[in-house]
């Protein structure tokens, strides 16, 4: 089975036109402030509005108050949302209270025990990570035999890696900085992932 694909971390209008171009089933909305990739709810709205509607918005969240969470989720900019903190189960719980959308949480693969806490994750997705997002580094990918459950793999993915990547039985890819060049989404890249992972 192909994986489905998520580019994460959108900044630029022109990001959204390749993503239309290429059309993969997932993109995401940096809200967490303190990172290189953080846009504004105006301009997820705006971005949001371009999005080929076949394509699914995900807001990536770390550590904001649930309540600020279900804000943003509400205001009709994003599909999904995505935890990538140390929100925990009960956080979850909280959160699916106060909104109508699905929950990835996110975590960051250290060893067989992360591997068992996102088998337990009352979270609609999971995503294994090799670290805090965007670091451009794989975690070992022999872990994955122990997932029981669908999941994002996300971490150290580029196009040179993409076709091994997509033989894992993940359920979706996800990139970010291995799509990049000096730190901006690189339209040829983009389009060479996705032709690597279809293939």
């Amino acid at each position: 089975m192909i994986p489905k694909i998520k580019i994460c971390g959108l900044m630029k209008r022109e990001d959204i036109l390749t993503v239309n171009e290429v059309k993969p089933e997932y993109i995401g909305f940096m809200f967490y402030a303190k990172s290189k990739r953080y846009i504004t709810t105006d301009t997820a709205k705006e971005f949001y509005n371009l999005l080929d509607r076949s394509i699914k918005a995900v807001g990536v969240f770390v550590d904001m108050p649930a309540s600020e969470v279900a804000k943003i989720a509400e205001e009709g900019i994003i599909d999904i949302v995505q935890l990538h903190g140390h929100e925990t189960d009960e956080y979850i719980k909280e959160l699916k209270g106060l909104m109508s959308l699905p929950v990835i949480k996110a975590f960051s693969v250290r060893g067989p025990e992360s591997i068992d806490e996102a088998n337990r994750s009352s979270a609609d997705m999971v995503l294994l990570d090799s670290g805090s997002g965007g670091t451009g580094t794989s975690f070992n990918w022999d872990l994955i035999k122990a997932v029981k459950r669908d999941y994002f793999l996300a971490g150290g993915l580029d196009p040179d890696n993409a076709k091994e990547a997509a033989k894992l039985g993940a359920y979706a890819l996800d990139v970010s900085s291995g799509v990049e060049t000096e730190g901006l989404k690189d339209a040829d890249k983009i389009r060479c992932f996705v032709r690597e992972v279809r293939r």
